[in-house]
């Protein structure tokens, strides 16, 4: 997949209601939807890397994401959207009662590049920063919804890889870039 992947609002809004179905049944049951995949498009069993992330009144409530996505793209939102309600280590599992005052959003990845930090367009490219065992990422958006600068951008996805702020600068830390389609519920609203 390349930068100019493009989902149609049929593709977003079938990923959607695959989440949001992962997530009532999950929370209910403890068992994922049977997803049936015979009418979706080429683009939704392509093998792509996603992020779900989950807000709760404007709050974040959960976010797991994967780059090397090994099942389809409509199988990865659906395994990733347990993963954030209920594997983020940073929230409790989700209960029941949540589910409606949930909002879902998707961001489905571009592979990642090499990247050199001038490279980086505030707005258009996440983050993905690797030194030794430590690993931060964060998504286009979170740039945008705190008014980062590129350097900001770049400290707070070390300091999200539990590394100095300035890790960036050294030579040893390996710094790569993704671009994200994201949509979410209220787009369809």
């Amino acid at each position: 997949m390349g930068e100019e992947f493009k989902l149609t609002d049929e593709d977003k809004k079938i990923l959607l209601k695959i989440v949001r179905q992962t997530l009532e049944d999950y929370a209910r049951q403890k068992k994922k939807p049977k997803l049936n995949d015979k009418n979706f498009s080429q683009d939704l069993m392509s093998k792509t890397g996603a992020f779900v992330s989950l807000h709760k009144r404007g709050n974040l409530r959960g976010c797991i994401g994967i780059f090397d996505a090994h099942s389809p793209l409509y199988q990865t939102v659906s395994d990733m959207a347990i993963s954030a309600g209920w594997q983020d280590p940073r929230f409790p599992g989700l209960s029941p009662e949540e589910l409606k005052e949930l909002e879902i959003e998707i961001s489905v990845l571009s592979p990642l590049k090499p990247a050199k930090p001038e490279e980086i367009e505030v707005g258009k490219h996440g983050i993905y920063i690797t030194k030794g065992f430590y690993r931060g990422v964060l998504l286009p958006q979170v740039a945008i919804e705190y008014g980062w600068d590129r350097e900001t951008f770049l400290e707070h996805t070390c300091l999200k890889a539990g590394l100095a702020p300035s890790a960036w600068k050294e030579p040893d830390t390996e710094i790569e870039i993704f671009s994200a389609e994201v949509f979410s519920e209220k787009d369809f609203e």
